[in-house]
Parts: structure tokens; sequence; C-alpha cells
């Protein structure tokens, strides 16, 4: 059925407004990122689902997987954390560890259950597949990042004992938020996390 023509011939002003949303695929993109945010954080990686992003974006479930391949994905899209290690990770191969080390460092101080290394903790206890997807989508997106400054061949390694190091800094700091490494200062962290993200990746 055609959108009702308005007096002068031309469609109708709601029926232009929504040729112009869908014409507007960044837009829409920008809109599912905002409902993902706000759905992850209200209800938390396990119990979100695409198609209440998709209803609260206004669009359509295909929609969101044809810009999302999937949930982990558009988890990863829409919360801090390996969205911006391709910023941390940008300089010479020298400083690596130490940007590595003081971006988490300032990022979880004040991260909350969104981000994706809490997320995948918490995910963990209730949801096998669910940990186990978000953690080989982390594990893709911070290869891909790090092989833009890295070319060992056993970088793959690396990274992935890189992430689990960290996955144990952020559960018994972050979740558990007890002992010496919860009373550590943040700066003090930082430095022993640059002595030992060195080591996993170049020694």
């Amino acid at each position: 059925m055609s959108p009702k023509p308005s007096q002068s011939g031309s469609p109708a002003p709601e029926a232009q407004e929504k040729r112009k949303r869908v014409r507007d695929p960044e837009g829409r993109r920008v809109a599912i990122i905002g409902a993902a945010r706000s759905v992850f954080a209200e209800r938390g990686y396990a119990k979100a689902t695409i198609r209440e992003i998709a209803r609260r974006a206004e669009v359509t479930h295909g929609l969101v997987m044809l810009h999302f391949s999937s949930k982990e994905q558009l988890f990863l899209a829409a919360v801090p954390g390996t969205r911006d290690l391709a910023d941390s990770v940008k300089g010479d191969v020298e400083g690596l560890a130490a940007r590595v080390a003081r971006a988490y460092v300032e990022r979880m101080e004040s991260a909350d259950s969104a981000d994706p290394f809490v997320a995948l903790l918490r995910s963990a206890a209730t949801d096998q597949d669910a940990a186990k997807a978000l953690l080989r989508a982390m594990r893709e997106e911070s290869l891909g990042a790090y092989r833009t400054v890295l070319d060992s061949p056993d970088v793959a390694e690396r990274v992935d004992l890189l992430g689990a190091y960290l996955i144990g800094v952020t559960f018994s700091r972050y979740v558990l938020a007890d002992g010496p490494l919860a009373a550590m200062s943040a700066d003090k962290l930082t430095r022993h996390l640059t002595s030992t993200l060195h080591g996993v990746l170049f020694d």
C-alpha cells in the first residue's frame, strides 16, 4: 500500500520521515548501539536479548543481525573494553605494555557490570555457553588489535595469556574485591601490570 500523499501530492511528513530513517543505515546503527547499552546495563549480558534491543531501537531483529553478526559482537561494540583496545595499542612497541596496563586500570576503576571482563565472569557462573561465546568474540577482537603492532608467530598464544591474566585480576580486584590486590592503589597496580604484561607479550 502506498504512503498517503499530502494535499500537495507529496508523501505525508510521517512517511517522509520514515523513508529518511530507512535510508540512514548509520543512524540505525547508532540507535541499535544506544539501545544495546541500555539493555545490557539494565539486564546484564546473559539476560539481554537481541529482540529487546531491536524493540527499543525501533528496528527489526533481522536489521540488528545485519549490522552485528551476533549478540557477542553487539555487546563488544556497545560497551567499553575491547572496543577501546585498538586505541590503546596504537604507538611504539616499546610502550605497548604500559599503554595497555594504564588503559585497563583507568577503565576498570570506573567500570560497571557491563564491562566485558566483568560480564564474562558473571555469565560464566550461570551460562557457560554464553561465557564461551563472549570469550571467543573478545579473543578475536583483541587479536585483531594486537596484530596491528605485533608480528611474532605466537602472537595468538601471547594475547590469550594476556587476556587470561587480566580476567584473573578482574575477578580478584573488581568482582570479589577482597585481599591485597583489591586494596592496592591504582598507580601501583598499573606498575605491576606493566611489568607482567611486558613479559607476556615479549619475553
